[in-house]
């Protein structure tokens, strides 16, 4: 991880500015934190800082699946639950197969660049999408679908991409390993999770003090990270596990109605910072990707995961078309629309193997289709769900 203290001092500084500057001009919060680190990386005092894999997963992703799933009913969740795995795993596996198509076909990618590319970027961003969302001020039904998409689809992806690296290394690799590594990646990820926030909640039954209360929720959400990291199994499952399982699990009973409190402004303030530094660091490191040379299989990308979106949004909502579950057409365009991609995507992209052949290829790419992500459907959607009634016409 390559983030020293003085360089996010001066970004969480930024970080400030900007949140007081975007309220005021009313536009995303994301969208002026990105432009903010393109300026800072041309400036003269650009710091030397780099986005790895390693900072964006180990450090900035866990307290902000932790937050968002900490938030999350359990029983408003359980309700919709049926569509949400649906879209989570049958959405991503529809996006990533229409992406990679399309590279290979249009872009005349190999089959395996492609397939790596189809896969890294077909989960929607929780970072993104949470933080975009948020500063709708979007409820209700559709906030629970969008949020939980977000969460849960990353696990499919992180398996597909799991599968497509060991094809890209030459590993022959059966139907029977392939499901294999699916239930123990998912499973192992939610028992990692599980375990560390019973054990989390243990503990904090036996204090009063809002202090060790906060001190035992920030163990829970690196804790279950890192350990299943450890064992190879999904860090990202086992922090929402970790975060569902502490803000729902009796929760007046085990944390005390002042810790409850401390430790959901804890929680906020602390998705603030690894929101802003995530991305002020997508904004720094866009600035040194050459767009203007790849513009055309940037642009063929940005068309094919839009399409691959589409097809997964209203393919699988057709599914509970006839059900009590059925989901509303404004919802689903909203869903199509709001389903932006940001730090997971460039942390697996980062993360690529150097015997990938067209690696720095498929991580321009992922960065362009991110800064879409950014200028294009974070400044519309909330004009957007403005249209559709979602939020009130003032409202930003």
């Amino acid at each position: 991880m390559e983030l020293q203290f003085q360089t996010a001092t001066l970004l969480l500084l930024i970080a400030a500015v900007v949140a007081i500057l975007t309220r005021r001009l009313r536009l995303p919060y994301s969208v002026g934190l990105v432009t903010a680190g393109i300026v800072l990386a041309i400036s003269p005092f650009a710091p030397q800082t780099t986005l790895t894999k390693d900072l964006i997963f180990t450090a900035l992703l866990p307290p902000l699946l932790f937050e968002a799933a900490f938030s999350i009913p359990w029983n408003l969740l359980r309700r919709d639950f049926p569509v949400i795995a649906v879209l989570a795993t049958l959405g991503v596996i529809l996006s990533a197969s229409v992406t990679a198509t399309g590279m290979h076909f249009l872009a005349s990618w190999p089959w395996i660049d492609a397939l790596v590319f189809g896969a890294l970027i077909a989960a929607t961003d929780p970072v993104s999408v949470i933080a975009a969302f948020k500063e709708a001020k979007a409820h209700g039904r559709l906030m629970l679908l969008i949020e939980a998409e977000s969460l849960l689809n990353d696990g499919t992806a992180a398996v597909a991409f799991g599968v497509v690296i060991l094809l890209a290394s030459g590993q022959q690799t059966t139907s029977i390993e392939i499901v294999k590594m699916l239930f123990v990646t998912v499973l192992g990820g939610v028992f990692c999770g599980a375990t560390i926030a019973l054990g989390a909640l243990l503990l904090a039954w036996r204090t009063q003090d809002h202090l060790v209360e906060i001190t035992v929720t920030t163990v829970a959400a690196y804790g279950s990270f890192l350990l299943a990291d450890h064992f190879g199994v999904s860090g990202v499952l086992a922090t929402i596990t970790a975060g569902l399982v502490m803000g729902n699990f009796k929760f007046r009973k085990v944390i005390s109605e002042h810790g409850r409190e401390s430790v959901q402004s804890f929680w906020e303030y602390a998705a603030f910072v690894a929101n802003s530094l995530i991305f002020l660091l997508i904004g720094m490191h866009e600035a040194r990707q050459h767009f203007v040379a790849m513009w055309l299989p940037a642009a063929t990308a940005i068309a094919l995961v839009t399409l691959g979106r589409t097809v997964a949004i209203y393919s699988c909502c057709l599914l509970f078309s006839r059900s009590s579950l059925r989901i509303s057409g404004k919802h689903q365009h909203i869903l199509f629309w709001g389903g932006l991609r940001g730090a997971v995507a460039l942390a697996l992209a980062l993360g690529l193997p150097p015997t990938v052949p067209l690696r720095e290829e498929i991580v321009s790419i992922s960065f362009a289709v991110v800064a879409f992500s950014v200028y294009v459907q974070s400044l519309t959607i909330v004009p957007l769900l403005r249209k559709m009634g979602e939020i009130p016409q003032r409202s930003l």
